[in-house]
């Protein structure tokens, strides 16, 4: 699913409601068949850590930890994530997921010595990670050239179809939206909100 809309017209809380970082105060938000609106802070995080991925527009990778590390965080802090594992050892899980896009030789290097386009993909492994069930990109291409997001977008591609997840990817560039299967306007769905509560 590919969400778009301008600057400033409220994608990243969007995000922040269905990833149960934020809390909604009224209605319902069903998100994997859970309604999040009822759920305590505690339980929406344990929600998140075991069912949703999240590459954020800034990566958010802890910056003196290896990018192993950095792609391991998800398991070691939720033993919930670590289960979905299976008998897979975390370490072959790493590796596997690295070879998928291709920064296998980049494991052992610290966050801060990385490129961009490596830290995005380092970014995008932790969230890949023990295949969630939802994958929630934030304008993960936004500092990209071209031919970097064109490679990024494919790899991430595959490697959402190899996890079997939902992959929801939020860009103000709505000319990416040819490559996917389904696309919603965030301008256009605020517009259709106002009118029915009118």
């Amino acid at each position: 699913m590919f969400l778009h809309g301008p600057s400033g017209c409220g994608k990243t809380t969007l995000l922040g409601l269905l990833a149960g970082v934020l809390h909604a105060t009224t209605g319902s938000l069903r998100v994997l068949d859970r309604d999040l609106v009822a759920m305590s802070g505690a339980a929406r995080d344990a929600f998140r850590a075991e069912y949703i991925g999240y590459v954020f527009q800034q990566f958010n990778l802890i910056p003196y930890l290896s990018a192993y590390d950095n792609i391991a965080l998800p398991c070691r802090l939720d033993a919930r994530r670590r289960a979905r594992l299976g008998r897979v050892p975390l370490h072959d899980a790493i590796h596997d997921i690295a070879g998928q896009l291709d920064i296998s030789p980049l494991l052992q290097q610290q966050a801060t010595a990385l490129s961009v386009g490596q830290q995005q993909r380092v970014a995008a492994a932790r969230a890949l990670l023990a295949a969630p069930e939802l994958v929630i990109c934030d304008e993960p291409t936004s500092s990209l050239d071209t031919d970097r997001r064109d490679a990024f977008l494919a790899l991430l591609a595959s490697s959402v179809a190899r996890a079997k997840a939902t992959l929801l990817f939020v860009s103000h560039d709505a000319s990416l939206g040819e490559r996917f299967d389904h696309q919603l306007s965030l301008p256009a769905l605020n517009r259709a909100a106002r009118a029915e509560a009118a």
